[in-house]
């Protein structure tokens, strides 16, 4: 039983607040010296040396570095600034405006926090402006900033990839179809509330004198750069010319090629989206390192097959083991983020799954699209202090909290779709 306490200690201290990475790594060694002794410790070189030497993982500062570059070419406001004149004139236009920015920022920078945090500042203000509804408003936004969990490319389901061992291309093009189904069940629940409730989102006045003409123009280039971006990335991707790691490189490049193209480069620029890389890169990979060794004492001291075998005799075989799943991440996605999720409780899932004849691909989109709700479900969601960080006095946490409550279903809704018809996405549940 010392792996389940090991395991149970483990989540207290997350919890309660203590440093991912620390946790991981003081608690293995605890547990593990108590076990064995320091003996047991001498395979973590060859362990660490192995996550270093993982060449599907440096496509994650690569990303990381792209999203951080396109956040500073102000690609987030001139979208929404030309969507929003675009769709504004529309009931629910300037959400639906949101929406959409929200997706080509998902699938060109991936970046959670940056995508909140400049639509928060650039069109919460606008939407309140014009009476929408305060819950509307910021649902919208947070929903909308955290597609880059789901829209490919994206970090975790790259992170999914190296824990389960499944082709990060093959997971980029399942997620595909997920994600343009959230996507316009967003749209859909927009257009709904203003069908029957148009003061939470009234049409905006035309108030610019710029033709219609010429509003489509300027979205459109606004548009095609991210656009051309995704297309060389994703594409490059989709159609096997590179790799996931080497598109990650075309994507760096075109995002500096971007930058230029916006009239934003500078090396300073450079060397400022450089340094915050490496803080996020530094961040994954002392988790990841710490959760090796955390994996390597829970195994030995037997928890995982313990857990296995328990997981197994549950009533309902495959399905009571999904449902389980399921519930167990939601809920540890309240209080935890989604690497720790990923390093340390998918890789005590997938053998089950896998023993279970359970299609791994279609598994870790579930999962993917459980832990994207991660980022709206307080107390802890991301995805909330973001917004409140930004947002005008008026805005209460209380309504940013109401306001994602609609979103989370609708992912839920997605979710149990994915899990009851895997054939609509084009998956299978089985092998």
């Amino acid at each position: 039983m010392i792996g389940m306490i090991m395991f149970g200690a483990a989540l207290i201290m997350l919890m309660l607040g203590f440093p991912v990475a620390f946790t991981f790594g003081g608690v293995a060694l605890f547990f593990g010296v108590f076990a064995e002794g320091m003996d047991l410790f001498a395979f973590m070189p060859y362990r660490i040396m192995s996550v270093m030497q993982n060449t599907v993982l440096m496509a994650v500062p690569l990303f990381i570095f792209m999203g951080v570059v396109l956040q500073r070419t102000k690609l987030a406001e001139q979208l929404l600034t030309s969507m929003g004149r675009l769709f504004g004139g529309l009931p629910g236009g300037l959400a639906i405006s949101t929406i959409l920015v929200g997706a080509l920022l998902a699938a060109s920078t991936g970046v959670v926090g940056a995508s909140v945090v400049a639509m928060g500042l650039i069109s919460l203000p606008v939407m309140l402006a014009h009476k929408y509804d305060k819950r509307l408003a910021t649902g919208t936004i947070c929903a909308s900033g955290t597609l880059g969990q789901i829209v490919p490319p994206s970090i975790i389901l790259i992170i999914l990839g190296d824990v389960l061992g499944l082709p990060v291309g093959d997971l980029f093009k399942a997620a595909v179809w997920p994600g343009v189904v959230l996507i316009g069940l967003y749209i859909g629940y927009i257009l709904i509330m203003t069908r029957f409730k148009p003061e939470t989102a009234p049409a905006m006045p035309d108030e610019s004198g710029v033709s219609r003409k010429q509003e489509v123009f300027n979205a459109l280039l606004a548009i095609i750069p991210p656009l051309a971006l995704i297309v060389v990335v994703l594409g490059s991707i989709f159609t096997g010319i590179a790799t996931p790691t080497e598109s990650s490189a075309l994507g760096g490049v075109g995002a500096v090629v971007l930058a230029i193209i916006y009239r934003q480069f500078s090396f300073k620029m450079v060397w400022d989206a450089s340094k915050d890389t490496v803080k996020v890169t530094a961040m994954v990979f002392a988790i990841l390192i710490g959760a090796t060794a955390f994996s390597m004492v829970f195994s030995y001291t037997g928890g995982d097959y313990l857990l296995e075998e328990w997981l197994l005799q549950l009533p309902g075989e495959k399905w009571g083991f999904i449902i389980l799943a399921m519930l167990v991440i939601l809920v540890l996605g309240f209080f935890i983020d989604f690497v720790e999720i990923s390093f340390i409780i998918v890789p005590i899932l997938a053998p089950v799954a896998e023993a279970l004849g359970i299609n791994m691909l279609w598994f870790a989109i579930l999962i993917a699209m459980n832990l994207q709700t991660s980022f709206l479900t307080p107390p802890f969601g991301f995805s909330l202090f973001y917004l409140k960080g930004v947002a005008p006095p008026n805005v209460q946490t209380t309504d940013i909290y109401k306001g994602v409550l609609p979103f989370i279903l609708l992912q839920m809704l997605v979710l149990a779709l994915i899990v009851i018809f895997p054939e609509w996405f084009g998956m299978s549940s089985s092998y």
